[in-house]
């Protein structure tokens, strides 16, 4: 048996990992690359025995957020080509260059510095360029002037010391449904192929063109190009409700805890802080070993259920740093019962979509909440083969 604290812990299937893998290759034409974005620790459930998983799967570029991120990976063994999406210090221009890091290059300024660096260092930086077409946050401007784009682009690419490999955008609602996003997804498309025409007509060209993420590689096939960049369906979760009917992906995580109390409590008892929920009969309640600082946001107080033994039941009164409390009445509960999260246990089944929609928040939010004291326990064919231990630092 795999050795870990059974306080609370996360369970990830890695054959649900490997089926949406494959759904995705099926998805896309043939000739396009997949890259799986592993960014916030894969989603909170383990950089590490994801990206093995999709290497075994033949995943050969992996997205990540920040350096930290990527060399972490690096740390961890996976030598396959990383993007940074986001700011790098210039200044480190060497590490990405001997870790074979590609780097996002997002303004005029930011690859002058890089390439500044990049040359005082005495090494050359692989770099892929991120123009926006109408995301707004960050990347060469795109918007109107299309020239003005490409000159922009130009300028960055001829700079010594950088090797432009590739060129992407980001698009904001391809996960929605409505006339108006998909219009303006089209038009972040039209936009990002106008300036990829107009440098290639100057004789400038990447390997890799790309612009899907989850919801543009379900929703837009025509656009997945050289390139697409699967996060949350890896997962299996939905980027939308909105487009929830048309993909068949498989959760990989489920959230585990146990009953640490069980009693009677009679009528009139205030239970947890803030007096919020007095039983307003005698009730058994169940204490839970979880709280917020686990994941479990205070927000659901009084408004979720989870599955024990079967049955669902109510979490009554505030949800604590690290307990929570819910009415087990009528079901057969005793210290030691392992408590579904979210996840299912016979017949009932807790999504974290539902728990998103409760807390006003959405499913990503849900899922990299899930806190570094839970172990990671990694399934095949049902049996537990691995466990990341954040606090202890082991594997």
């Amino acid at each position: 048996m795999i050795n870990y604290l059974r306080r609370t812990w996360a369970t990830v299937n890695l054959n649900n990992l490997d089926y949406n893998i494959r759904e995705i290759q099926r998805m896309v034409k043939p000739g396009c690359e997949i890259m799986g974005v592993v960014k916030a620790d894969a989603y909170g459930h383990g950089d590490a025995m994801v990206a093995k998983r999709l290497v075994a799967n033949g995943i050969n570029w992996f997205g990540v957020s920040n350096i930290e991120e990527a060399l972490s990976l690096r740390e961890k063994g996976i030598d396959k080509d990383i993007l940074i999406f986001g700011d790098t210090p210039y200044s480190l221009a060497r590490v990405l260059a001997a870790q074979h890091i590609t780097q996002t290059v997002y303004s005029a300024e930011y690859a002058r510095q890089l390439s500044q660096a990049a040359q005082e260092q005495g090494v050359v930086v692989d770099v892929h360029i991120k123009v926006d077409t109408g995301m707004g946050r960050i990347g060469f401007l795109c918007y109107d002037d299309i020239p003005a784009a490409a000159d922009a682009v130009e300028a960055a690419v001829l700079l010594p010391s950088l090797n432009a490999t590739g060129i992407f955008t980001h698009f904001s609602c391809a996960d929605e449904v409505s006339q108006s996003s998909k219009d303006y997804t089209r038009l972040q498309y039209d936009r990002f192929i106008k300036v990829c025409d107009l440098l290639k007509a100057r004789g400038i060209t990447f390997r890799h063109r790309h612009c899907c993420n989850s919801g543009g590689l379900v929703c837009y096939p025509e656009m997945h190009l050289d390139m697409v960049r699967p996060g949350i369906i890896l997962y299996g979760h939905t980027p939308s409700a909105e487009i929830a009917d048309r993909i068949h992906f498989k959760p990989l995580m489920e959230l585990k805890s146990v009953v640490s109390l069980v009693k009677e409590v009679d009528e009139s008892r205030s239970i947890s802080y803030g007096r919020i929920y007095t039983t307003p009969k005698a009730r058994t309640l169940a204490t839970v070993c979880l709280g917020y600082a686990d994941g479990y946001t205070r927000s659901l107080s009084g408004r979720a259920n989870m599955v024990v033994n079967g049955s669902l039941a109510r979490v009554v009164g505030r949800v604590c740093m690290d307990q929570v409390v819910l009415d087990v009445t009528g079901i057969d509960v005793k210290p030691g019962d392992v408590v579904t999260v979210f996840g299912s246990d016979g017949q009932n089944t807790v999504t974290v979509e539902e728990l998103a929609e409760l807390t006003g928040s959405f499913n990503y939010e849900m899922i990299c909440l899930v806190g570094r004291r839970v172990p990671r326990v990694y399934l095949e064919d049902g049996n537990e083969i691995a466990v990341v231990d954040y606090i202890r630092q082991r594997l």
